[in-house]
């Protein structure tokens, strides 16, 4: 990351080699590996209606900018 350069995270995470990704990937499926879903709509419904996931998916994300790339995340609504 370069300082001061600001980039959305979807953006980043393209950006990152296919291993990082897969990392990211590895972590995500580990936080809603216990739900039943059949597709990526319901998936997204469930995590939509569960502050409890919505948080867990974004301390991890947040956790690997911080430490993995090092990089400053900041928050918006």
């Amino acid at each position: 990351m370069t300082s001061g350069q600001f980039k959305p995270v979807p953006q980043i995470i393209m950006e990152l080699p296919p291993t990082e990704q897969q990392k990211l990937f590895n972590e995500a499926t580990a936080i809603v590996r216990h739900l039943e879903w059949t597709d990526i709509v319901q998936l997204t419904m469930l995590v939509m209606g569960s502050e409890a996931l919505q948080q867990q998916l974004l301390a991890m994300l947040t956790r690997y900018f911080t430490k993995e790339l090092r990089a400053e995340v900041q928050y918006s609504d």
